[in-house]
């Protein structure tokens, strides 16, 4: 079942069970996919579906970083409750291992040598975690393989 009839069929059941939260979600995602089918002028493949639920993610942990320090726990929480059910369609999270090991390979591929290949090894690493890892965390550890490189 592909991601979009997976929504399809969790709106209808958010709707009967009188799920307000993951209903709204839902129907937030669905409009953000609808827009990307538009924006691309074709229908959407998963590929595309899990590229529009991981920006929907991003903005919830964004939301998330910048509630927490201005002490707005109310919107906090339900910032973390939306970015629940958003990760429910997400494929699986790389552990931090296997980002290691695909970066190490987008290094060696692009033949970066210091921080400032930097983008390189980004443009290379990303297509292959698509959704499966969060940007921060592999700028980060492509960060710590370059400047390990320098020494």
């Amino acid at each position: 079942m592909s991601i979009l009839d997976r929504l399809k069929n969790d709106m209808i059941e958010a709707t009967k069970a009188r799920d307000g939260v993951r209903l709204g979600v839902i129907r937030f995602v669905r409009s953000e996919m609808k827009n990307r089918a538009i924006e691309l002028g074709r229908d959407l493949k998963d590929e595309d579906a899990i590229e529009v639920l991981a920006r929907v993610a991003k903005r919830h942990r964004e939301a998330i970083d910048q509630f927490g320090p201005a002490g707005r726990d109310d919107l906090v929480v339900k910032e973390k409750a939306s970015l629940a059910v958003v990760s429910q369609y997400l494929p699986e999270q790389l552990s931090e291992d296997e980002i290691t090991s695909l970066v190490a390979e987008a290094i060696a591929e692009s033949g970066a040598t210091s921080v400032r290949e930097m983008g390189l090894v980004m443009k290379a690493v990303m297509p292959k975690m698509k959704g499966r890892a969060d940007g921060k965390v592999v700028k980060a550890v492509v960060q710590q393989q370059l400047a390990g490189g320098e020494g």
